[in-house]
């Protein structure tokens, strides 16, 4: 059976320059190359997922501006079903700004969705109804709620994409039944992981993982805990790599994968990534990278 997944959250349009290193304060550097891509922790990971046998559909705000094209292209190109919160809209969809150093390590400067109007959600019930796992990346918070909700009464597996705590992610823990966070991702009073854990632990949600990196991520449950090494390779560029992780554990999941093996193909593929340039380049026949 060909897995089927839901991805609700950010799309960007990712202006990115590769560089010798950070420029400073009022200076300018010359970039080694530039691209544009469509980006977007939701996005990379239902591209993600369909790149790896699965069928993905996007839940994302897009609109009818010029640059909304591309997200509609990419879409197509890797077979990710488009689903428009914002298919009337006029406004310029979220722009990225993005550096890569010579270390593979990233600066990004983005909007995200704080500058996108989105009307009230409605939920497609045909399209959950086809789901076994549902991401959502806390991005476009009132629709990434109504999806979740509607997915967890319907006995779908809901996955958070913690990169950072925003506001309201507390109503959106509700309906979420695993958690894969960032080192970043702090709950109000949390100092430590420990804290971390405790909190999603309390606020229901039954399986946790804590990704750092290339260092080893930490998973608990009420039952369990560990950790699980994540492969060593050159980096190149880290760009897109967590989402990337998001969308392989989301499909092996899918697949009927234990919660630890899973997290552990996740790993092995983002590492992966990060051995070439951009969040697509992994995905690629060897003789075209």
């Amino acid at each position: 059976m060909t897995a089927t997944g839901i991805f609700a959250g950010l799309s960007t349009i990712d202006f990115i320059h590769s560089v010798i290193d950070f420029p400073m304060k009022d200076r300018k550097v010359n970039a080694q190359s530039q691209e544009i891509i469509v980006g977007g922790p939701a996005t990379n990971a239902a591209v993600t997922f369909a790149f790896l046998g699965g069928r993905a559909k996007l839940v994302t705000a897009v609109g009818r501006h010029a640059l909304g094209g591309l997200v509609r292209e990419e879409c197509g190109r890797f077979g990710v079903e488009l689903i428009d919160l914002t298919p009337d809209s006029d406004e310029v969809p979220p722009i990225s700004s993005v550096w890569v150093n010579r270390l593979g390590e990233r600066s990004v400067v983005s909007v995200n969705t704080t500058q996108t109007t989105i009307p009230s959600v409605e939920v497609n019930s045909a399209v959950l109804d086809e789901a076994q796992i549902l991401m959502v990346d806390g991005h476009a918070m009132k629709a990434g709620q109504a999806w979740a909700r509607s997915a967890w009464l319907g006995g779908i597996s809901v996955v958070f994409d913690g990169g950072s705590w925003k506001p309201e992610t507390d109503a959106l823990l509700k309906s979420v039944d695993t958690a894969i966070c960032s080192a970043d991702f702090l709950p109000p009073g949390c100092t430590s992981e420990d804290e971390v854990i405790e909190y999603l632990l309390s606020a229901g949600v039954a399986r946790i993982a804590i990704t750092h990196g290339a260092d080893l991520v930490r998973f608990a449950s009420q039952n369990t805990n560990g950790t699980i090494e994540v492969p060593r390779v050159e980096t190149v560029d880290t760009m897109g790599a967590g989402d990337i992780f998001h969308g392989a554990f989301c499909f092996y999941s899918a697949q009927g994968h234990e919660f630890e093996d899973a997290l552990r193909e996740a790993a092995g593929i983002a590492s992966e990534s990060c051995r070439y340039r951009g969040t697509r380049k992994w995905m690629e026949p060897a003789a075209n990278r």
